[in-house]
């Protein structure tokens, strides 16, 4: 038995590396405080498009990220 990184056994051995599927971030850390897109997004209502294309977007699976700065 092999154990893992996680301290858990596994049968069999791992043969290669498997990057990881999902991650975490955070948008905020990403976009900096003074980018042009924050300042647009203050003046710039997208209420009307996103209804507009609501339709468009699964009802199922994982939901769609909608992010206001």
């Amino acid at each position: 038995m092999e154990i893992n990184s996680e301290g858990i056994e596994m049968m069999g051995q791992r043969g290669q590396v498997q990057d990881q599927l999902f991650y975490a971030f955070n948008l905020d850390r990403l976009v900096p405080t003074d980018h042009l897109l924050r300042r647009i997004d203050r003046f710039l209502d997208l209420g009307g498009l996103r209804r507009h294309l609501a339709p468009f977007y699964s009802h199922t699976g994982r939901p769609r990220l909608i992010r206001s700065f």
